[in-house]
């Protein structure tokens, strides 16, 4: 047998501390030999909780089944972990001392025959892997990270058009993967409202923030998937801090009843997701008399979040981030033409119109609201698999489908820019694969101060025109 002991302390509140090191998801944030991990178990992280980790060895790879035994929180977790190579029992112990966070790491490792006659040579080798996974830990819980900044390939790739579009792919996304740091950032208790839950992006952004404890609004047109969605999540992750609200987006007396419910609720709102969205490919109005993308992509995220805006104000720092695509490289800012007419109508076109002009408004956004400590960004998602997708654009996804990534990847950045500490120190940007992104790849598609200023006076008015016409 092997055993290791290693102790670390931190600046961090136990509790926090705790709830990270438990969840052993996190593990390849922390240690250097992990490059994959999932959790097994529906329900609450406690006793009986299984971890599947995947583990770079000198000749590929081992995965480590880890299965919790001891639970008591902010104290203790016990795990015991097994494979075809060894078997190991992690005990990782909490303490509060001279307000900091102590943390005992405990490791004890059996190797099976025939291995085990070689434990003697290999255990200088697991002391140094333990030690530096205690130091991984170490700067994980410290969250320092630096302001996220675009890296010289990615600004080059952006530069040559056609390296910056390869990056929408799943390697793109398993290209920045690399090279990012850990996000234990608590958005325990915070209040998160996630738009266009059902499935999709949405999806996977709620199952992932429910899963690290948010009170998660998900706001649904259709009352029977809204309920099944919740009941899943619940029972998946053991978050009981998950309701719905009914709203059909595209109609903006559904986005004032909403806003207003929420309005009267008076609880601040920590991160609002402008997510909900599709890709109309025939032309139509709402029965309010609006085009539909129009209504649905650009009106409704522009009412809601300035109706939201009190209680964002409220919550302190609070967040806002609207999912855009890709598509909008394409467009340049028109106002005149964000109200798709029949004539001609191509629904990408008007999807990627309306998809410009909330990345514009994103930028305003986080101009005018720094002063009420409110972070504005945006987001796309490369080409990611979704219903959507399939649906409005199956050309397309026949075409892309081995290089599309999955939801869960394409979501990455909605959840980095809900829960990153070093996600609130930037404002007004357009990120991919948590780096700030630019917003152009074409000259041609800058728009102009004037331009700008037209979008956001063509919006107030409709704002003013649905108060009056209300």
């Amino acid at each position: 047998m092997i055993s290791l002991h290693q102790t670390i302390r931190v600046a961090r509140r136990i509790e926090e501390c705790f709830d990270y090191a438990a969840d052993f998801r996190t593990s390849p944030e922390w240690d250097a030999t992990a490059f994959k991990a999932r959790k097994l178990s529906d329900g609450p992280i406690g006793i009986g909780s299984r971890f599947a980790v995947r583990c770079r060895l000198p000749v590929g790879s081992i995965e480590l089944l880890y299965t919790i035994t001891e639970f008591e929180p902010a104290k203790l977790v016990t795990l015991q972990a097994d494979s075809w190579l060894f078997s190991a029992v992690d005990t990782i112990s909490f303490a509060e001392e001279q307000g900091l966070t102590r943390i005992d790491y405990r490791a004890d490792f059996s190797y099976k025959m025939p291995f085990s006659a070689f434990e003697n040579i290999l255990k200088s080798g697991m002391q140094s892997m333990g030690d530096v996974a205690l130091r991984g830990l170490q700067r994980a819980l410290e969250d320092n990270n630096a302001a996220p900044k675009i890296s010289p390939g990615s600004a080059t790739a952006d530069r040559l058009l056609w390296p910056g579009l390869a990056m929408f792919s799943k390697w793109g996304y398993r290209r920045g993967r690399k090279h990012w740091l850990p996000m234990s950032a608590s958005v325990k208790g915070k209040r998160i409202i996630v738009t266009g839950a059902s499935s999709g992006l949405g999806l996977a952004t709620a199952r992932e923030l429910a899963q690290r404890g948010a009170e998660l609004i998900l706001v649904m047109r259709n009352p029977e998937r809204a309920k099944a969605v919740v009941q899943e999540l619940k029972a998946e992750t053991g978050n009981r801090a998950i309701r719905h609200e009914l709203a059909d987006l595209s109609l903006m007396t559904d986005v004032d009843a909403l806003a207003q419910r929420l309005l009267k609720d008076g609880k601040p709102i920590d991160v609002l997701v402008n997510n909900a969205g599709a890709l109309f490919n025939d032309w139509s109005k709402t029965s309010e008399g609006l085009e539909q993308s129009f209504a649905l992509l650009l009106l409704s995220p522009w009412r809601l979040t300035q109706s939201l805006h009190p209680l964002l104000k409220a919550a302190g720092k609070s967040r806002v981030i609207n999912v855009v695509s890709g598509g909008m490289y394409s467009q340049k800012l028109c106002v005149e033409q964000l109200e798709a007419t029949a004539e001609n109508y191509a629904g990408a076109t008007a999807y990627a119109r309306c998809k410009r002009a909330l990345t514009v408004v994103t930028e305003e956004w986080a101009d005018s609201w720094e002063k009420d400590g409110i972070v504005v960004n945006a987001m796309h998602p490369g080409w990611a698999d979704t219903p959507g997708v399939e649906t409005a654009l199956p050309a397309f996804h026949t075409l892309t489908r081995f290089i599309l990534r999955s939801p869960q990847e394409g979501a990455d950045t909605i959840i980095w820019l809900c829960a990153a500490s070093e996600a609130s120190s930037v404002s007004g940007k357009l990120f991919l694969d948590r780096e700030p992104r630019t917003t152009h790849l074409l000259s041609r598609t800058r728009e102009d101060a004037a331009e700008r200023g037209k979008l956001m006076a063509f919006l107030e008015h409709f704002e003013i025109e649905a108060e009056v016409s209300a």
